[in-house]
């Protein structure tokens, strides 16, 4: 398992090959074993396979064609209903209408969802995560039928690889670690930490074709702009209102 996550690819592109219910069940029972809070597992996920409500999702993903071609498609959720309900079927009150509860939910949600994916690729499959996700949550609540206190937190599309791509660079681990204390980023440590990914020639390419002086400005000014960032975070929020988690 180690040499296949030193060695990962985001998959984007699978073959026709379908992934047979069995394999899907047993990765989905080794993700389970992941850690929770509390062991509540305030989590749950959506199997689409039909294509039809593949193509119901898709415009909520950008119409990224990942979520049409992929044999499965995974929406993974933040949830605490099936919890609320089983604790007022035993004369509990669960006080998890709330923004603790959420984030404790997420982070349940994304154990189980980075555990799956784990066990996916040791079996050969290739995934993707899709980060639109959160942008258009209401969009996947209405599709999914999510109920109260259910939100949509990532998508993994699953399927047998078709080609391999290059893999994705990443900063050194320097970039990422501090050791006891938080040591914050002089200007000279950032150039550092930031040369070599900006020195190769696809990082170049994406600065030019794009009209840009930077890397860092595709980031800002095209890929994740103020305004989008701003727009998704109103939708977000709205959504953990309507579905009880904030009040």
């Amino acid at each position: 398992m180690m040499e296949s996550m030193k060695n990962r690819r985001t998959i984007r592109k699978y073959t026709s090959e379908n992934i047979p219910d069995t394999l899907l069940k047993e990765l989905l029972e080794v993700a389970a074993r992941a850690s929770n809070t509390g062991n509540m597992q305030l989590y749950s996920v959506v199997i689409t396979r039909d294509k039809a409500n593949k193509e119901k999702l898709a415009p909520a993903h950008f119409n990224q064609p990942m979520i049409t071609t992929a044999p499965v498609v995974l929406t993974f959720c933040a949830d605490a209903n099936r919890f609320v309900k089983w604790a007022e079927q035993r004369n509990a009150v669960a006080g998890f209408d709330n923004f603790q509860t959420f984030i404790a939910s997420t982070i349940d949600a994304m154990l189980f969802a980075q555990s799956f994916c784990n066990a996916a690729e040791e079996k050969g499959l290739g995934i993707c995560y899709l980060g639109t996700t959160a942008y258009n949550a209401d969009q996947i609540i209405e599709a999914l039928s999510l109920p109260r206190l259910v939100v949509p937190i990532v998508t993994v599309t699953v399927g047998y690889p078709d080609g391999m791509p290059e893999q994705p660079e990443r900063l050194s681990l320097e970039a990422v670690i501090h050791q006891e204390t938080y040591q914050d980023y002089t200007p000279e440590a950032i150039d550092a930490l930031y040369h070599d990914k900006e020195e190769l020639e696809v990082n170049k390419q994406f600065v030019r074709e794009n009209d840009k002086e930077t890397l860092a400005q595709v980031f800002t000014d095209v890929r994740y702009t103020k305004a989008n960032n701003e727009h998704f975070s109103e939708v977000l929020l709205k959504v953990l209102e309507e579905q009880g988690f904030l009040k």
